[in-house]
């Protein structure tokens, strides 16, 4: 019989996918910030866009966390990558969005290097991660948030990198968090947890420094480096202390699988271009005074 897994890992990648399009679509209308403010989650809270995007982070978070409860982190946390996949579709059919050809190539390489992890993952209960565990959790938070700060500095496509690849770290961490706590049988249990606040204090930071990456102007950028720096040290620890496994003779193809996905998702952030353009918005000229949309930048 199939794991439940599964469906949960379907269902994840679509909700990602809407999330990231919706709030890189709403990130793209607020103010720039230039500072590591989580004053920007607030602005960001008043586009109804950004609410409904977060909507769907969230969704695709819980259906995430049930899948980490018998998947491999290797596994789940690449598959967030495919999401990327479902964003361009999305931009491209919804908002007109221009894509490089190597972008549409190498979002092809990142389903082969999926499809892969898929056949090569095995399903199991994770292990306990331990008190030193959630110690290295707790200086990661701080470590990032201090990175953070000095990073909102950069601009560009180098900012959308460095912001998204911080906020992948934290994800990462979040991710790690999750998978043993997806364990805990009780509701008592599961509130005493402490990698539950671990958890939520990680996908706090993780999504105000995407918020902050994805204004810097390139969505693809911005969500790449996300998943390509989130993606490696789940994989590590999951495999190393929390019991993941791989089906046996198919080592090959989980290492084949997770360096192409990697790779294609690194590629990503050196072809990805700006999809919104982040000054005042033009008013259109078939529209009242003060009436605006947004222009795709160098469109």
């Amino acid at each position: 019989m199939m794991s439940s897994g599964w469906f949960f890992l379907a269902a994840m990648i679509l909700a990602y996918g809407v999330a990231n399009l919706l709030q890189s679509v709403a990130a793209a209308r607020t103010t720039v910030h230039h500072t590591f403010d989580p004053q920007l989650l607030v602005r960001l809270a008043c586009h109804r866009t950004y609410l409904l995007g977060l909507l769907c982070q969230v969704l695709g978070f819980v259906l995430a966390f049930l899948a980490r409860r018998d998947l491999p982190l290797f596994l789940v946390q690449a598959s967030v990558a495919a999401g990327l996949g479902v964003t361009a579709l999305l931009g491209v059919l919804l908002l007109k969005w221009t894509l490089p050809v190597a972008e549409v190539a190498l979002l092809a390489l990142l389903l082969v290097g999926i499809t892969a992890l898929v056949l090569s993952a095995q399903p199991a209960p994770s292990r306990p991660l331990g008190t030193a565990g959630m110690i290295g959790l707790a200086v990661t938070l701080l470590a990032i948030a201090v990175l953070g700060f000095f990073a909102v500095r950069l601009h560009g496509v180098v900012g959308s990198v460095v912001l998204g690849s911080l906020a992948g770290i934290a994800f990462s961490a979040a991710a790690i968090a999750a998978r043993p706590l997806a364990a805990e049988t009780t509701l008592g249990g599961f509130c005493t947890q402490p990698l539950l606040y671990l958890l939520i204090a990680h996908s706090i930071v993780g999504q105000l420094l995407l918020g902050l990456a994805m204004q810097r102007g390139s969505t693809t950028a911005a969500v790449a480096a996300m998943d390509a720096a989130g993606a490696v040290p789940a994989a590590i620890v999951g495999l190393l202390w929390l019991g993941d496994q791989i089906h046996p003779g198919r080592e090959w193809m989980a290492a084949v699988g997770f360096v192409v996905t990697l790779g294609s998702v690194i590629a990503m952030t050196r072809y990805a271009e700006p999809q919104h353009h982040h000054a005042t918005a033009h008013p259109h000229p078939d529209r009242p005074k003060g009436s605006t949309r947004l222009h795709p930048a160098g469109r």
